[in-house]
């Protein structure tokens, strides 16, 4: 079974240094819009991208690992094509995502501004990340024009499936940090409360970026849930 990690908005595959490194034979998507294809409009949209993504590949089941915006799509994914699903891994995420309106406006006003602008606007998020790492990553979304970062926000801020997820049936492990203040723990205390048999792990002393910031955790929590199936 293939694990298969989806970044959040305005990211990359290359935000899962750590895992692709730790999990053999995982894969890490980049959706569409950033290096090659068009962005899509919505969490669905990009659900339904990665469903040919995954076709494509003949991956057969798979174990959607999904931060923020990723976990969207791979809450979407297990409601719209739950045969096809052998777990889910749910990361500083939710079952609704929306987005401060002043986060949002600010994005909108300086859109037309070159892609470095962004730079300052998402740093203080890659804070807890080892340096080295951060600069690399940094610097690959920061050459993503600011009209991708305004689109899959607003995508993010669309979404909302709290009254679908307790159709959910698979095995889930969600994990977040307890300092996250982008999707803070009552998202994933949601999540756990309502997608039977799921699991909760709250990560001490880490943000958004959890799964850089604390990937030994992290990957730790993952093997122990689906260790066996990868």
């Amino acid at each position: 079974m293939k694990l298969l990690f989806i970044h959040g908005a305005g990211g990359c595959g290359d935000v899962w240094h750590y895992q692709l490194r730790h999990f053999s034979g995982c894969d890490a998507v980049t959706l569409p819009g950033r290096s090659e294809g068009a962005l899509r409009s919505s969490v669905d949209e990009y659900r339904e991208w990665l469903h040919g993504y995954i076709a494509e590949r003949k991956y057969g089941d798979v174990v959607l690992a999904g931060q923020s915006m990723g976990g969207a799509i791979a809450l979407s994914y297990a409601i719209e094509h739950p045969g096809e699903i052998g777990g889910l891994v749910l990361i500083g995420t939710g079952a609704r995502l929306r987005v401060n309106p002043g986060f949002l406006k600010i994005l909108s006003d300086n859109v037309d501004k070159p892609p470095s602008w962004y730079r300052e606007i998402v740093s203080p998020m890659y804070a807890g990340v080892e340096q080295s790492v951060r600069d690399m990553l940094l610097d690959r979304v920061c050459a993503f024009p600011v009209s991708v970062h305004l689109n899959d926000f607003l995508c993010c801020d669309r979404f909302d499936i709290m009254d679908k997820i307790s159709s959910i049936d698979t095995s889930v492990l969600i994990i977040c940090g307890d300092a996250d203040t982008m999707t803070p723990v009552k998202y994933s205390r949601y999540c756990a409360g309502h997608i039977p048999g799921s699991s909760l792990n709250v990560i001490p002393g880490a943000g958004h970026m959890v799964f850089l910031e604390k990937p030994d955790a992290v990957n730790r929590e993952i093997e122990k849930s689906f260790g066996g199936m990868i």
